[in-house]
């Protein structure tokens, strides 16, 4: 007996050539997948890319050797098998099987690639408490949305009717949507703050008449602790739809104040006042001076007005600085004689009223 006749043996239907020929293309698919994919790819190439890019590469590495390394392995197998000629009841399974186990891998790998792209956008600040909360809370109902549509993927590769399926869950939605238009809207700003970040935890905001550091950011609500202490519940959709003002992203604080001093100055102490209050305010290492001047006559008082920076957003650290400069003024005032004024009011008296006191008394 030859070689070609031992080939030509059927098992199952197949000659063993036929077996034969899908274990070399197995062979060669497990070598290609294992030393090109794997070792050259993810290794050599990611590895490179990695130190150009400066993002880490362990994620998608992961996500490559978990979920598609397995999904080619299917594929290959899958192409093999299906070359022989098998029975109508082992062809149908396998197709089954395969659909079923190729839904799962390629849902899971969708799915990673998505959280592992958010979380590359939210994680662009180090430290920030926010990217926690937020990819936590997001993490879930993305894998929910994909998981709905690997199943219906899947149900629609196995002959079942998705339209009229879908077609149900519509309207089922619609008055879902109707009873928690309220919770939706809330929820749709939930992701315009994750995306947007107009505030973060730990910010200091103003929001019409309520003011806070942000403590919590939920799917829901919003919640600040007021300076007073108390906690102070807003929702989502107020949030989004208000003018906001954070503080915390302020790089440094605009401060302008003002003194007066009594009409009684004489000139040339008045043209020192704006000169004293810039060695003043520059003489402190937190504070950056911008203006000084005699703005204006008030009604018992020569009005000044000053301008400065504090180099930070501190509220403390400027009511700080604020303090130590009006002390610094009120000693210098004092060693130079000039007077802060306070309301005051002159009565002038005629010759006859002066007279008649003077008899009156």
């Amino acid at each position: 007996m030859t070689v070609q006749d031992v080939l030509a043996i059927e098992l199952l239907g197949n000659p063993l050539w036929d077996y034969l020929l899908v274990f070399l293309i197995f062979a060669v698919g497990v070598f290609i997948i294992r030393a090109v994919l794997r070792r050259f790819i993810l290794q050599t190439l990611g590895g490179w890319l990695s130190r150009i890019s400066g993002i880490p590469l362990d994620t998608p590495i992961r996500l490559v050797e978990r979920y598609l390394i397995p999904l080619l392995y299917l594929g290959l197998v899958y192409v093999c098998l299906s070359s022989l000629n098998l029975a109508t009841v082992l062809r149908q399974t396998l197709d089954i099987l395969a659909t079923i186990i190729a839904t799962y891998f390629g849902i899971n790998l969708l799915s990673a690639s998505v959280e592992y792209g958010l979380q590359l956008y939210l994680t662009r600040k180090k430290g920030d408490t926010t990217t926690e909360q937020s990819f936590l809370l997001i993490s879930p109902l993305i894998r929910v949305v994909f998981l709905l549509i690997g199943v219906l993927f899947l149900l629609d590769n196995l002959g079942f009717d998705i339209a009229a399926l879908v077609a149900s869950l519509g309207i089922g939605g619609i008055a879902i949507a109707l009873a928690a238009q309220g919770v939706l809207q809330d929820l749709f700003s939930y992701f315009s703050i994750l995306m947007d970040r107009p505030f973060e935890i730990g910010d200091f905001v103003i929001l019409g008449d309520f003011m806070g550091s942000v403590e919590y950011i939920g799917i829901k609500t919003t919640r600040l602790r007021s300076l007073s202490g108390e906690q102070i519940v807003i929702a989502n959709t107020d949030m989004t739809g208000s003018r906001i003002r954070n503080y915390k992203r302020m790089q440094r604080r605009r401060v302008v104040f003002g003194f007066g001093v009594t009409y009684e100055t004489p000139p040339d102490k008045l043209q020192e006042i704006p000169k004293l209050v810039k060695q003043i305010i520059e003489a402190d290492s937190n504070a950056q001076f911008d203006r000084a001047h005699f703005a204006a006559y008030g009604d018992f008082s020569l009005n000044f007005e000053v301008v400065y920076f504090v180099l930070s957003p501190d509220f403390n650290l400027y009511m700080d600085v604020q303090e130590r400069i009006n002390l610094a003024l009120k000693q210098a005032f004092q060693e130079r004689g000039i007077q802060f004024a306070y309301p005051t009011r002159v009565l002038y008296l005629n010759s006859q009223q002066q007279a008649a006191l003077s008899n009156a008394t």
